[in-house]
């Protein structure tokens, strides 16, 4: 698994961006796939997100979300079961023991703390949730419950980087509708009219127009078959499914 630097800064706070390895599940999901679908076992999902659990905090419950690719984040109070996830695409919470799990396979993953509040968030941030506001929402939310925007740390985890990112000029033109500013994530890619864009840098201005301070982990899932799963990878090479990467952070008792 890995860690940011930036939210191992207070002890009550763990976190972990879980790589593909050490899990159970076979084939296409080997072998840490913890997102229920219809393709792996789900005892095999259910296995691996109690390994994940006991590296990350075997005392702690881990709720994860319906994620749709919205702006749309939920407050949790109480745990949920798997199949009654929420649709939302960030959670946050001040209740120790609750693990905040995020699932990806080339979207940004995104880690947020105030340690000294007893606040943490976490956000499923593709471009479409990016653009919609996702990671304001999920600020926003914490916030309500008691952070401090200039106490927020927030960690970008492994995700597509922009040299595997390649995308069209109706995608390159929706960003710069918003703003000419967006023209900074993308450059012309090898194809006439193609870009490639920059999702951990778009997520980062994102962060940094907030005031917060944050890392990101510049690990490319579309790149890297040992290590993480990719929808991108997957439908290069015409597969019908892909596991799912779990990011997660949890309070301890304070």
């Amino acid at each position: 698994m890995i860690t940011a630097k930036i939210l191992n800064r207070s002890e009550r706070v763990r976190h972990a961006f879980f790589t593909r390895e050490g899990g159970v599940s076979q084939g296409l999901y080997g072998s840490l796939n913890c997102g229920y679908g219809p393709g792996d076992n789900p005892d095999h999902v259910t296995a691996n997100r109690s390994r994940a659990l006991s590296r990350l905090a075997s005392d702690s419950e881990l709720v994860t979300l319906y994620q749709v690719h919205s702006p749309d984040v939920v407050i949790v109070e109480n745990p949920w079961s798997p199949g009654d996830a929420p649709t939302a695409d960030g959670q946050v919470t001040s209740r120790p023991g609750v693990a905040l799990g995020v699932l990806t396979a080339d979207c940004a993953p995104v880690l947020f703390a105030d340690g000294d509040a007893g606040v943490i968030g976490a956000a499923h941030a593709g471009w479409k949730g990016a653009l919609a506001g996702i990671i304001e929402s999920t600020v926003e939310a914490m916030t309500g419950l008691g952070a401090e925007a200039s106490n927020i740390s927030a960690a970008i985890g492994p995700c597509i980087q922009q040299e595997s990112y390649e995308v069209g000029p109706e995608f390159h033109d929706r960003f710069l509708d918003v703003t000419p500013a967006y023209r900074d994530f993308f450059v012309p890619s090898s194809r006439d009219g193609h870009f490639l864009f920059d999702l951990p840098g778009f997520v980062g201005r994102k962060l940094y127009a907030l005031g917060l301070r944050f890392d990101i982990i510049s690990e490319d899932t579309c790149a890297n078959d040992t290590h993480f799963y990719s929808y991108r990878r997957a439908t290069h090479r015409g597969e019908e499914d892909y596991g799912r990467g779990l990011s997660a952070i949890v309070l301890a008792e304070g």
